[in-house]
């Protein structure tokens, strides 16, 4: 295994407008850029996932792309794309690679996110993007889950359309609990509702739209999802399953929704552990780009990288380095 490390002393930030500051001439660049180093990925630490996995004689075939910090720059720069990100989506569509773009946002239906990417000038449609609660709904239809009861932004609601719901105050009869992120709509009751509803026998399935902790609202920090589905497994005796990165079920899933299998797809995130160490655990390939959160050395940790690169906007070459 190679990975791809470009323009090492001259990483890109996140924002395009710092991109510009720091390299007026950046589109020239980014042509010039296209010469690639190869690096011996053994210089790296081991990856989390097997040197023999399947994917080491899997052409790529299909593309996952996180947002924020890899194709956009996500609400704190006014949602710009990365520069040269939407000219990838397009050599994706004229190569005739099946994409999708995978994202971890649970306050926000699918449709709201494709506007938000279109609106930053990346060419997008609501069926492009896979959110904690498209998967849900998938994992709900492909296990034949109903009724299912939601506690879930009321934003989210459409991405369920066609599974079977539960109607709201009631306490039992739920095939499924679903558990995302309700910011102030959570109270005791709603909580108790939940736990009610998993004391019920048969047990449902508790369903979580991630495992994170806790983030940083406008107000200040604030809990995610993780702690309210943490409270209800240790209540109720029951595990849940995670639909969020970097559960491999998400990747599984979205591999699924290209027609492939886990090893013919890559995942490009910013993300070295939720992205990259999520989707080689679930037997995809992962790319480390240095734009959004990525920090110096990030690869060089648990996880090694199928390839390194300086931005999204060099996915084109290392693609068709392994020949697609």
């Amino acid at each position: 295994m190679v990975v791809l490390s470009l323009l090492q002393h001259h990483p890109y930030t996140c924002c395009a407008g710092s991109i510009k500051q720091q390299h007026p001439n950046a589109p020239h660049r980014l042509g010039r850029c296209l010469r690639a180093q190869l690096v011996d990925s053994q210089q790296l630490a081991p990856s989390t996932a097997s040197s023999s996995s399947s994917y080491d004689s899997e052409p790529v075939a299909g593309v996952l792309l996180d947002i924020d910090g890899v194709v956009c720059c996500g609400n704190k720069c006014g949602n710009q794309a990365i520069p040269g990100a939407a000219d990838v989506i397009k050599h994706l569509k004229a190569a005739g690679v099946p994409y999708k773009f995978v994202t971890n946002t649970t306050t926000d239906k699918r449709a709201g996110v494709a506007a938000r990417l279109a609106a930053s000038g990346i060419p997008c449609s609501a069926e492009d993007i896979l959110n904690p609660a498209v998967c849900a709904a998938m994992y709900i239809k492909e296990h034949n889950l109903g009724p299912v009861a939601l506690f879930v932004a009321p934003a989210l609601l459409p991405d369920f359309e066609g599974c079977p719901l539960l109607p709201d105050g009631v306490e039992s009869g739920a095939a499924a609990v679903v558990i995302g992120d309700m910011g102030a709509d959570w109270s005791y009751e709603t909580l108790n509702r939940a736990f009610r509803l998993m004391m019920q026998q048969p047990t449902p399935q508790l369903l979580s739209l991630g495992k994170s902790r806790y983030y940083m609202a406008p107000d200040g920090l604030s809990l995610d999802v993780g702690p309210f589905t943490s409270a209800l497994e240790y209540a109720t005796g029951t595990s849940a399953v995670v639909l969020g990165k970097p559960a491999s079920s998400v990747f599984h899933l979205a591999a699924q929704s290209l027609g492939l299998k886990p090893e013919q797809v890559v995942m490009v995130g910013d993300d070295v552990v939720g992205d990259v160490g999520g989707a080689q655990d679930a037997g995809c390939r992962g790319i480390l780009v240095r734009t959004g959160k990525y920090r110096a050395g990030d690869e060089a940790g648990a996880v090694a990288p199928a390839a390194v690169l300086t931005s999204v906007a060099l996915l084109p070459e290392w693609l068709a380095q392994q020949g697609q």
